[in-house]
């Protein structure tokens, strides 16, 4: 359960007691639906309640043995590990994506079934916990240890990842930071069934949660196939190739169409002008230092890709900033393959890295400016490898296909219908997702502290 960006504290507290309510709901069908343990004890816990009476309660200095190896000047024998959401991952070194440091004689050997914690900003870090299925080398500063031949990795993986998911460990933090010294986690005493119960939770939670993780996979294509259609008809619409009729959607016929003289385009309407996205739009580069300007700013993270639709953040706006006006189009000019496009529904500044373009019929536009085609020929522009940007001359002299007001506004019309429907079996589909993942944390929750007898 993890706090959102762009809430504040009193909407995360809001957010924490519905998930908890949820998770309590779920348990009570649970409970109804799974054995029970025979007898309980209190586990002296607010949290965790009664545990099953024959489980043990030991100090993790009898489970976990700290590692510290540190590869040195053989790093070049190592794979790359990150701890991410998704557990420990391969890092790709031909193709790297975010910070590398310079070198990484620093960094410390993992074995496979090695557990991996980070033990500082636990609070804010999303995932704190791994259990390597790699050999290869991740940050110092992380905490690596091996687990006594006495106990079950993967029960022990979902225990610590159940706290995780809930940061139950809040009591074991000390300074700023939210740090978990190694003294209090060797001292902190870990809930546990004897060994033959930990193979079996073990074993049983692997089975669900690949069963639930394929259910989730498989809405998720789904999710992409509603996306890929939603942006199949922007597309075909805002070029031409279909055409509306009484609501429904036809392909032209060859007889209604032309040359548009441009590659990108192909054929389009024979009553379509093709212009240059300089003579339809004005190119606004009225530029003003941001902490200057009362008016509500818009950074690159805050555009949702491939959507325009804006995203809270906690980001600030620092140095120079772009106005724009309400109807302005914002078009993200870094990494264009994004598709960071938005149409402005109120004034304001943005980041420099948007070219403000201006229209007084821009809902059109929009549509075109984050289709697939237009932003892959811009995007095929660019220049800068680490940080690719379009030029403005590039975009400025893009040539556009361009209906008559009356076609772009029927046009618009019904891709925000369209749009509507395909958002609205997309939302579904993704509360669908969030249930099924509320029903895997709280499995987890239920076998490993002995709610539930699997």
């Amino acid at each position: 359960m993890h706090y959102q960006c762009g809430r504040n504290v009193e909407e995360n507290q809001v957010y924490v007691k519905e998930k908890l309510k949820a998770n309590k709901a779920i348990q009570k069908q649970m409970a109804n639906q799974y054995k029970k343990y025979s007898s309980y004890k209190d586990s002296g816990v607010e949290w965790l309640g009664m545990v099953p009476e024959h489980w043990e309660l030991i100090p993790n200095k009898y489970i976990f043995n700290l590692k510290k190896n540190l590869v040195g000047k053989k790093s070049s024998q190592y794979t790359l590990l990150s701890l991410t959401l998704n557990g420990i991952i391969k890092r790709d070194m031909d193709n790297p994506q975010g910070k590398f440091p310079a070198e990484f004689d620093t960094y410390q050997e993992v074995k496979k079934d090695d557990f991996v914690f980070c033990l500082f900003d636990v609070e804010e870090t999303p995932r704190c916990i791994g259990l390597s299925g790699f050999e290869g080398m991740i940050t110092g500063a992380y905490t690596v240890y091996e687990v006594d031949f006495n106990f079950n990795k993967r029960f022990l993986y979902y225990f610590y990842l159940n706290l995780d998911n809930n940061k139950r460990l809040k009591p074991l933090y000390t300074g700023l930071r939210n740090t978990i010294s190694k003294d209090n986690f060797f001292a902190f005493k870990t809930f546990v069934p004897p060994i033959h119960e930990q193979i079996a939770i073990a074993n049983y939670l692997d089975q669900k949660t690949a069963q639930i993780d394929r259910a989730i996979e498989l809405k998720e294509q789904t999710i992409a196939l509603l996306k890929e259609r939603k942006q199949i008809v922007i597309q075909e619409l805002v070029i031409g190739k279909w055409k509306i009729n009484n609501g429904e959607l036809e392909i032209r016929d060859k007889s209604e169409l032309k040359d548009s003289g441009v590659v990108w385009i192909g054929e389009v309407p024979k009553e379509w002008e093709v212009k240059r996205l300089k003579y339809t739009h004005a190119m606004i580069n009225v530029k003003v230092l941001s902490s200057s300007s009362e008016l509500k700013y818009i950074g690159m993270e805050n555009v949702e890709s491939g959507t325009g639709k804006l995203v809270e953040t906690d980001s600030k706006a620092e140095g120079l900033a772009s106005m724009f006006q309400k109807g302005d189009i914002l078009f993200g000019k870094l990494r264009p393959y994004l598709a960071k496009v938005h149409l402005a529904e109120t004034n304001g500044i943005c980041s420099t890295e948007f070219i403000v373009l201006r229209n007084p019929n821009n809902s059109y536009f929009k549509n075109l400016f984050i289709s697939s085609l237009f932003i892959s020929i811009v995007d095929a522009s660019t220049y800068g490898a680490k940080m690719p940007r379009a030029s403005i001359e590039f975009i400025a002299n893009m040539e556009l296909p361009i209906p008559p007001f009356v076609d772009q506004q029927i046009i618009v019309h019904h891709i925000e219908q369209e749009s509507t429907k395909i958002d609205r079996a997309i939302s579904l589909q993704e509360q669908e997702i969030e249930k099924l993942k509320e029903l895997k944390a709280t499995l987890i929750d239920s076998a490993v502290t002995g709610k539930i007898k699997v």
